[in-house]
């Protein structure tokens, strides 16, 4: 019996070309559990893997989808049972092996993570990859001391979907959240979040020879990298940390040791594809009771697998707000 996914294929002139296909479950890669697939997402690697594969994929044709969540339909591991409701983010699956731009996913059962009670499977794919990461950089942060009454909290890169979900989440635990972005039209809709204020991207994304600024931040959530994070280092009070999530701003770090040195500053990193099972479920809870339902809906924008091409080529330009739900039965 066929069903439809997402299909990336490359030609013979190393050319990619995405569309909705009928595919077979013997086509499916190896695992001990397939999982009738109800809801995916779209991030930034996401928008790679649709298009010129950014080095992620290693065959063709390849179905991308970093995130699904959906019902077990079938499994040989014991954690598993039919009709068990489950969410898989990370493990290079939708990269290395096929993923969840399909109606029907197989995977290594040790991949996946129960939905946690009170949250839904499209509400899961509204958090995605994107919400876990923001959740882990915020434990991160709080297992090296922030606390509500230590100041302001940095985020940079508001507007996407890391930085979205970490704005809500902090104001949710009563931190004040000064959100950065170089989209001015974005203020309201991050102050709907509840960021405390809004921080012009120009005013942080140039580089300074002082090695240390005032002491300025609490702590600081940062998905941009580059010139940004060399400069925020230089601005972190005494004692404080920057989660490092992402390199929209480039992967290069001109920086100093200095902040560390002389601030003790923390840069603590945060990879979310390979996190330990115990870790991921601690985060999953968390977001379950910590992240307002209300501020999840309010960033989301619904999709279908054929919406897919369109909104891999513009994640990639920047052009996505928020989170994408993919309905890949719809």
């Amino acid at each position: 019996m066929s069903f439809n996914a997402l299909v990336v294929e490359k030609n013979d002139e190393g050319k990619t070309s995405a569309s909705v296909t009928q595919i077979t479950e013997d086509q499916l890669p190896e695992g001990d559990v397939t999982v009738a697939v109800e809801y995916s997402t779209v991030n930034y690697k996401d928008g790679l893997c649709i298009g010129p594969g950014g080095g992620l994929v290693r065959n063709y044709p390849h179905v991308p989808g970093i995130d699904f969540s959906g019902t077990v339909e079938a499994s040989d591991n014991p954690k598993y049972s039919a009709g068990d409701k489950v969410v898989l983010t990370g493990w290079r699956v939708g990269e290395a092996h096929w993923g969840g731009y399909s109606q029907k996913a197989r995977v290594k059962g040790d991949w996946l993570v129960p939905l946690p009670d009170g949250l839904s499977a499209e509400q899961a794919m509204a958090v995605g990859t994107a919400g876990f990461t923001s959740m882990l950089a915020v434990m991160a942060l709080e297992d090296h001391g922030l606390t509500p009454g230590n100041g302001e909290v940095l985020v940079t890169g508001a507007a996407g979907g890391v930085g979205s979900v970490a704005t809500a989440i902090l104001a949710n635990l009563g931190y004040e959240v000064a959100a950065v972005t170089g989209r001015p039209e974005q203020a309201d809709y991050l102050k709907s979040l509840g960021a405390s204020r809004i921080v012009p991207r120009e005013e942080l994304n140039e580089t300074t020879k002082r090695p240390l600024e005032a002491e300025t931040w609490a702590g600081c959530v940062d998905a941009v990298g580059g010139d940004m994070l060399a400069r925020v280092l230089g601005q972190m009070k005494y004692g404080a940390s920057v989660s490092a999530v992402g390199l929209a701003g480039g992967a290069g770090l001109p920086a100093t040791v200095i902040p560390f040195l002389l601030r003790g500053v923390n840069l603590l990193g945060i990879d979310s594809v390979m996190q330990p099972y115990d870790n991921r479920v601690r985060a999953w809870q968390r977001i379950a009771k910590e992240l307002p339902m209300d501020k999840l809906e309010a960033m989301v924008q619904p999709a279908t697998l054929a919406d897919l091409p369109e909104l891999g080529r513009a994640i990639l330009k920047g052009g996505v707000r928020g989170r994408v739900v993919v309905d890949v039965n719809a």
